[in-house]
């Protein structure tokens, strides 16, 4: 990804420049607040610059109902040069809210709620707000019952299907803090995550179907409510037979979900006011080295960021669709029921992407006639190397954006989807991460879309590409860093006195600055391209190299279906350069093939780029969330033991690592 082409594949016509919320936001700017902006260049400026009247502004553009007002709208601790940096910076101090009422103001009789399908009930399922209202109501009554409330800790191990978001809204209804896994997580895993913050309920699954396969969960339910002291009740929801007969077997202390929906609710739903920084809801770093870190992200802070970059960086409208592929595991899940708060219909998927085959989301768009799609970026990727063209009879009329996230959508990601989805359609590559539950770069309905390129940064985020000095610098690679702080970013990790872990996460290397750790070009365009993640990033002969740059390069051989690389420090100052591919069926790594890769990247890059040595696997390992684990690889061989290298929980393919435990590299050659 050596950069981006002089065309764009996508400019918005001015018409829906016009009607974005992005450009109603500066025309409100410039008749409320006597603000002239000529472009968004001048906006994000701005929003970067006078940070208290930028997220003020958020605040009333948005109409955020506070139950009590705010008094200052930003407190920062100490000075920029103190360790403390951005940590314990205080938002809307006074203010007084909830994250579920702003999403319930939206209910109306016009639109469901939600719809929802799955492996199982592949039939579209619709909610209507009535529904969801009542069962919210109901599930809310009875956390009150068992004693739950402001700052207890619910739990929950649920796929991404209706319950979950019912019982998301109920535990924030009344200003309990909520914390989940997604039942694919192997039982050690989920243990770790919910050991650290003591919960109180637990709302269990029996079991869920992927890739056509039943898979129980009673028994690992058992094991976690073991490990679980804390725990004073479980809701169990049998989903895996909830059209056939359930097993009557339940958890000590436990309520069937059907039974919790018969919790009388006299006086309706109800909302707990909170203050602005009381937590939401607890999210884990991947946990691929070391415990997983408990990300606590504040109610008021989500909520302002989830308007923020749905509304004005997505055009996320009352009356739209929204989908993202994800799983109750990952951010994504989250950030997708931020487009409630602006009266979007959610729609929901369990299931593999790819059974019974890659088609499947595609026609999951076409049947809820969803407005905005979103996935991995490692999911397109999948379907332009299995030659799906979803878009042959022009299935997608109500189609308006394409989200992609999780890793970089090289260019050919860019193209295919304008050549096989739709060619007039606003493809957003954003990037962010559990740290801010939300993106740091993304969409910009302004702006033209180029290939391999991220649109902008997002209002608010003061993105800067760092050299080797600590210097911003522009067009060249550099270490992504944030300058300012945002309402979003953790108000701490859970159980981590002194936010010892915090600093080092983020603030280690540059005082008073968040790194994040991505390897990024801030473009002439003040677009981004995102190269990989900083500490996975090649540096050969001094020269940093993004690995996107490599995957982009060798994924497009016809021969070649994925592929990882890493760099291995050798004695001497020497620097080893491992390719491994993963090779389409039919193929072998004969030396001709190794000749065209290492041609490919010397043409297409330059001779630094070149492998030393190109080596066959079975499957390149990801991460649950489709992030390639270059990291722990270049840990494994480099003589690490591999249960330190890597949790094997958080995996998507866990078995993929075993490659290179006893993987001889033969440096000399």
């Amino acid at each position: 990804m050596a950069g981006s082409t002089l065309t764009p594949l996508y400019t918005p016509t001015p018409r829906s420049r016009e009607q974005s919320l992005l450009k109603r936001y500066m025309d409100w700017l410039f008749i409320k607040k006597g603000l002239y902006l000529r472009d968004y260049d001048d906006l994000w400026d701005w929003s970067v610059t006078d940070l208290e009247d930028f997220w003020e502004s958020i605040w009333q553009f948005f109409d955020v109902q506070g139950h009590t007002p705010y008094n200052q709208v930003i407190v920062k601790p100490g000075t920029r040069s103190s360790a403390a940096g951005m940590i314990g910076t205080q938002w809307f101090t006074g203010a007084t809210l909830n994250y579920a009422e702003h999403i319930f103001r939206h209910k109306t009789t016009q639109r469901p709620a939600m719809l929802f399908a799955s492996e199982q009930q592949p039939r579209l399922m619709t909610m209507s707000w009535f529904e969801l209202e009542g069962q919210v109501a109901a599930v809310a009554a009875y956390l009150t019952q068992q004693g739950i409330g402001v700052g207890d800790r619910v739990v929950s191990v649920l796929p991404n299907c209706p319950e979950a978001v019912v019982a998301f809204l109920a535990t924030n209804a009344v200003g309990a803090i909520w914390s989940s896994c997604s039942p694919d997580f192997g039982t050690a895993s989920i243990v770790d995550r919910f050991q650290q913050i003591e919960p109180k309920l637990l709302f269990a699954v029996d079991g869920y179907t992927y890739n056509g396969k039943p898979i129980d969960k009673t028994n690992a339910m058992r094991e976690l409510r073991v490990s679980l002291p804390t725990l004073q009740r479980v809701v169990w929801v049998p989903y895996l037979h909830r059209n056939g007969p359930y097993k009557t077997e339940k958890l000590e202390r436990s309520t069937l979900w059907t039974d919790v929906l018969d919790t009388p609710a006299p006086e309706g739903l109800q909302f707990e006011p909170v203050p602005f920084d009381h937590p939401i809801w607890i999210l884990y770093s991947s946990g691929t080295t070391g415990k997983p870190k408990a990300i606590t992200h504040s109610v008021g802070g989500c909520l302002l960021e989830h308007l923020k970059a749905l509304g004005l960086h997505q055009d996320v409208r009352a009356g739209d669709t929204y989908f993202w592929y994800s799983t109750t595991g990952w951010m994504m899940w989250n950030y997708a029921l931020g487009s409630m708060l602006l009266g979007s219909t959610l729609v929901l998927y369990d299931g593999a992407a790819g059974y019974p085959d890659l088609n499947v989301l595609w026609n999951l768009a076409e049947q809820a006639r969803i407005n905005h799609f979103g996935g991995g970026a490692a999911f397109y990727l999948a379907c332009l190397r299995a030659g799906v063209r979803p878009n042959l009879l022009n299935r997608f009329p109500n189609l308006r954006t394409i989200g992609s996230t999780g890793s970089p959508l090289p260019p050919e990601g860019f193209q295919w989807i304008y050549e096989a989805v739709k060619s007039d359609v606003w493809l957003i590559s954003l990037s962010g991460g559990t740290d801010v539950c939300s993106g740091f770069v993304g969409g910009n309905p302004l702006l033209p879309v180029y290939a391999g390129e991220i649109q902008s940064r997002l209002l608010g985020c003061k993105v800067e590409a760092f050299d080797e000095s600590g210097r911003p610098v522009r067009g060249e690679l550099g270490e992504m860093v944030i300058m300012e702080p945002m309402p979003s970013m953790p108000i701490y990790f859970w159980n981590d006195p002194g936010n010892k872990r915090y600093f080092s996460s983020y603030f280690d290397q540059y005082p008073g600055i968040w790194r994040h750790g991505d390897y990024i070009r801030i473009t002439e365009r003040n677009g981004v391209i995102i190269y990989g993640r900083s500490d996975a990033t090649l540096n050969r002969d001094g020269v940093r190299i993004g690995t996107s740059e490599i995957y982009s390069a060798v994924e497009g051989l016809p021969e070649i279906a994925d592929s990882l690389v890493v760099g291995l420090e050798q004695p001497g100052g020497r620097y080893f350069l491992p390719l491994f591919v993963v090779l389409r069926d039919g193929y072998a790594l004969t030396d001709e093939l190794v000749g065209r890769i290492k041609q490919q990247l010397r043409t297409q890059f330059s001779p630094r780029h070149v492998p030393d040595a190109v080596y066959v696997i079975p499957e390149v390992p990801y991460t649950i969330s489709g992030k390639k684990l270059e990291t722990p690889v270049k840990k494994i061989l480099s003589g690490v033991d591999p249960s330190l290298a890597a949790s094997k929980d958080t995996l998507r393919n866990p078995t993929a690592l075993d490659a290179f435990v006893h993987f001889t590299i033969d440096s000399e050659s």
